[in-house]
């Protein structure tokens, strides 16, 4: 891993990817949506990790935000271009294993849409969040006038966005923009108890299920029926299912394989 993108393995198959520049209050800039982007592809491969955990470094901070410095001679085209290339937000989306925001700190710009592209946004009670890019003349970048609407409504969207305000994470569990919210000294511990607990089903229904709450988002109703049900039948044929059915009839724990 490089130095601005910390990995740590735990127990319970949960991988914590941590930004790792604190004096720059774990900014994006390239270096690290390219380290992410590694990262990430890294473990989807990886069979000791079932979850993954993404957060900052320190007590300030989940990310505050695009490193502002790269856009300070930064023409149109060269923007464009940096757009298109390791779209870190769609590759999270589109991850399939499941992937939980750990926010403590600052969730602003560029890393509310980081956590947005996220499955579960669990927040610290010092969380500040929210979408300032207008306070600079532009707009969200990265999937927040799209994401932001689908979580907490196009109304609460265009006041987040419009006034560049930000909003506390007592509001952002009210809003839908945060799914759970926790004493600062004890994110991380209950962050990972939720981690352990997804980690502990099976891998293929656990990507069975987040491409059909996907499909929710991108699909009419009937369509996303008919996708929910395929990988419901579809499910039928796995080692997985036979073990969950037989754990349960016999009264014991499972253990999945996914397979």
């Amino acid at each position: 891993m490089s130095e601005v993108l910390l990995l740590e393995k735990l127990e319970g198959r949960i991988g914590v990817l941590t930004v790792n520049r604190p004096d720059k209050m774990n900014a994006l800039n390239r270096e690290v949506r390219e380290s992410l982007f590694e990262a990430l592809e890294a473990l989807r491969h990886d069979d000791e990790v079932r979850v993954v955990v993404i957060t900052g470094s320190g007590d300030r901070a989940f990310i505050a935000g695009a490193d502002i410095a790269e856009f300070k001679d930064a023409g149109a085209v060269e923007q464009y271009r940096s757009m298109q290339e390791s779209n870190i937000y769609s590759l999270m989306e589109d991850f399939p294993k499941p992937i939980i925001a750990m926010i403590n700190g600052y969730c602003l710009g560029g890393g509310c849409e980081l956590s947005m592209a996220c499955d579960i946004r669990i927040a610290s009670d010092r969380a500040k969040l929210g979408q300032p890019e207008v306070n600079l003349g532009i707009i969200p970048g990265g999937g927040g006038t799209q994401r932001l609407p689908r979580l907490v409504g196009e109304g609460r969207a265009a006041l987040l966005i419009m006034s560049g305000t930000l909003i506390g994470a007592d509001e952002a569990l009210d809003i839908g923009l945060v799914d759970s919210i926790f004493p600062a000294d004890e994110l991380r511990d209950r962050t990972l108890e939720i981690a352990r607990t997804i980690a502990s089903k099976s891998p293929i229904a656990l990507q069975a299920a987040k491409e059909s709450i996907l499909a929710a988002r991108r699909m009419p109703l009937d369509e996303g029926l008919k996708f929910e049900r395929a990988w419901f039948g579809l499910l039928f044929s796995t080692q997985d299912k036979n073990e969950g059915v037989g754990a349960f009839l016999e009264k014991r724990d499972p253990e999945f394989t996914g397979r």
